[in-house]
């Protein structure tokens, strides 16, 4: 799949248990935090569309596949792949490596969600376009929401 986004994270000590292994919750707040930094590269920083335009990209579903561990001072590697944009929803893709070796890998799907009012809303067209131009040529351009 065509990787659309990647981003390099070093395994801290404060992420990792006595035994020096990375432990998974500190895992999903690295991962949050290159999503994070995906939105702002791609032209749509948090700061601004939560707080000036309030909305947001909550995660609804989440599932992770852990291949081997990591450890304490392991650089690793983020990958992400757009593989569906629907009206109101994106699918990523992540695949984490350390070197060549792949770590982990999970699925995400997140949700353009109106923050006052806490519902679902349907992308703006700016967005959406931005998600479409991202997506992994080897899926669907586009499936219902």
């Amino acid at each position: 799949m065509a990787v659309c986004y990647t981003t390099d994270r070093m395994l801290h000590f404060g992420d990792c248990d006595i035994s020096g292994t990375a432990y998974y919750p500190s895992y999903l707040n690295i991962l949050n935090g290159v999503i994070e930094e995906f939105w702002a590269a791609i032209g749509y920083p948090w700061h601004e569309i939560i707080w000036n335009e309030r909305w947001g990209t909550p995660t609804v579903h989440l599932t992770c596949d852990f291949s081997k561990p990591s450890f304490f001072g392991d650089k690793l590697t983020f990958r992400l792949t757009i593989t569906r944009v629907g009206k109101s929803s994106v699918t990523i893709e992540h695949t984490v490596h350390c070197g060549d070796e792949p770590r982990w890998a999970g699925k995400q799907v997140l949700a353009a969600s109106w923050l006052d009012k806490h519902t679902s809303m349907a992308w703006p067209d700016d967005v959406k376009a931005k998600l479409l131009s991202m997506l992994s040529t080897e899926t669907p351009a586009e499936t219902p929401a």
